[in-house]
């Protein structure tokens, strides 16, 4: 059945957690000594190493349910807090799509090349400037007391960090035919290719935050030990997509609020995109590029389904988020042979993350609030979780990536990087627990131990083929056969920003760094969620 731990604090709202009936062994570091490795379960570790799970949520008292928790998160005023700056950096990937990746600090001149690397994934329509991304970058990145100041201060984890901003989000092109999707996993998996080829001696760490905490655990779950990802942290995950639309569906708020103000945020997407969409993809280089033509061969019949698609989403008025994934992201919020999809209802129900939890084998760190408007179903037990990696904690309260709570005495006494509040005096609840687990898995975790499985389970080694792709050993086929379906070669390449064309990309998301507390340009009432 799992542990479960919940407690009811007068004025407070305690959370719910949830560890399995045989927590995975873990090696980790022994305090004392030198070079000494013991093997932990996981329950242990975190009761030791993450205590602000147990930290009760105090939401600031105008703040009181998930509604009011999720319209700050969007409405906000963070300009002034959390100041991170990225380097941007542009992937071509071999279908022709582009990925920009966002990399913070943009200085890394003084860092050593084993400093631990998050790799971050955004909410729907969002990207590297969210209020709670750098909410906890700014933490997470900043340097610890011991580098000292030279890099913005210390205080914080010193680690680094690689947002991935999706297709056609956060100034990054639209140059295929190709949105991204909660289920479409591939371009993280291209993403990973360039970040371990950057950073080969770096551990790597997953967070992810809505529709990119579901990209995340599904990618755990379909790599398994395969993963490049040591860990991951899942942020107010959708998990099961179906219930949700059910739920935003049957409700006024739901459906005139929730589902219409994302939808609006898609159709915003393509409406900036059309234009390219129509166009034929990939815009081919100049005489002087060093970027060779991409690999993938068209295909009509797709391309065909998914401009009729366009058409037909563009022409909706106020559509709710199933009205239009049922029009467009069905069809191209993935590649063939998964999609496309008849409807919505088939796209959510492949797209959808509680049922391949049990698969996962890597540390997981889920967390989800009990009142959040837009996600009705949270796995919890043991039947449902399935595997001995996972913890599962249900906040008391904080709506949808919000967990607002008043800045005040109580963060001087938990101690660990300081945290910001915003113009209003607030901090997020949130911010604690994720940097504990983050410094646990990246400081207690002995990742020098060797694995005790075969060859068939580790990541494959990334190479570089003879036209500069970065390919994955194992995946280099045209036409690859993949649990059961036949896919397209995966592989990328950094191309230069001049080769980059998004006329209506912001200033700051035009150069090669970015200021995120300035570079969020779209005014979508649930942009990012």
């Amino acid at each position: 059945m799992g542990s479960l731990w919940s407690k009811t604090i007068a004025g407070s709202r305690q959370s719910v957690i949830f560890f399995p009936d045989e927590p995975i062994q873990v090696p980790v570091r022994t305090r004392f000594g030198e070079g000494g490795v013991e093997r932990k379960s996981l329950k242990k570790l975190v009761e030791e190493r993450c205590p602000s799970l147990w930290k009760p949520f105090k939401p600031v008292w105008w703040l009181y349910s998930g509604h009011l928790q999720t319209l700050y998160c969007v409405l906000g005023d963070f300009s002034r807090v959390d100041k991170v700056v990225y380097e941007r950096t542009y992937l071509r990937l071999m279908d022709g799509g582009t990925l920009g990746l966002d990399i913070t600090p943009a200085d890394q001149s003084n860092m050593p090349d084993t400093t631990p690397v998050l790799v971050v994934l955004t909410g729907l329509t969002g990207g590297s400037y969210e209020a709670y991304i750098r909410s906890i970058l700014s933490s997470a990145c900043r340097p610890t007391n011991s580098q000292g100041g030279g890099r913005g201060g210390g205080g914080g984890l010193g680690y680094r960090a690689v947002v991935i901003n999706f297709r056609g989000c956060a100034g990054v092109p639209m140059t295929s035919k190709q949105l991204y999707s909660a289920g479409y996993t591939d371009d993280l998996r291209v993403a990973l290719m360039y970040i371990v080829k950057r950073y080969p001696n770096a551990p790597l760490f997953g967070m992810g935050f809505s529709l990119g905490a579901n990209v995340l655990v599904r990618y755990l779950a379909e790599e398994g030990e395969r993963s490049r990802l040591l860990s991951g942290c899942a942020l107010g995950c959708p998990w099961d997509l179906t219930r949700n639309n059910e739920a935003l569906e049957n409700t006024f708020i739901g459906r005139n609020v929730y589902s219409k103000g994302m939808a609006s945020n898609l159709l915003r997407v393509l409406n900036k995109h059309a234009s390219r969409l129509r166009s034929p993809p990939p815009p081919s280089p100049s005489s002087s590029s060093p970027i060779p033509t991409t690999p993938v061969k068209p295909n009509p019949t797709q391309d065909t389904l998914v401009l009729s698609a366009l058409t037909k989403a563009l022409s909706l008025h106020s559509p709710t988020l199933e009205q239009f994934d049922d029009t467009f992201t069905s069809k191209a919020g993935g590649a063939p042979p998964i999609l496309p999809f008849p409807s919505s209802k088939e796209y959510y129900t492949w797209a959808s993350s509680h049922y391949v939890l049990p698969r996962v084998r890597k540390p997981l760190l889920v967390i989800n609030a009990n009142d959040d408007p837009v996600v009705k179903h949270v796995p919890i037990g043991q039947e449902e979780v399935g595997n001995g990696c996972t913890v599962v904690v249900v906040t008391g309260g904080g709506g949808h990536l919000g967990w607002f709570e008043a800045a005040g005495e109580e963060e001087e006494e938990r101690g660990g990087p300081t945290l910001a509040s915003d113009a209003a005096g607030l901090t997020r609840w949130i911010k604690r627990p994720v940097l504990e687990w983050l410094k646990m898995v990246s400081e207690d975790f002995d990742l020098s131990s060797p694995s005790p499985e075969s060859e068939e389970t580790r990541p494959r080694p990334v190479y570089e083929d003879p036209d500069g792709w970065l390919r994955e050993a194992g995946l280099e086929d045209e036409r690859i056969q993949r649990d059961g379906d036949v896919w397209g070669p995966l592989g990328c390449m950094v191309i230069p920003a001049h080769e980059v064309e998004d006329s209506e990309a912001g200033d700051e998301q035009d150069k090669t760094v970015i200021d995120g507390t300035k570079a969020k340009t779209g005014n979508g009432v649930f942009q990012g969620l």
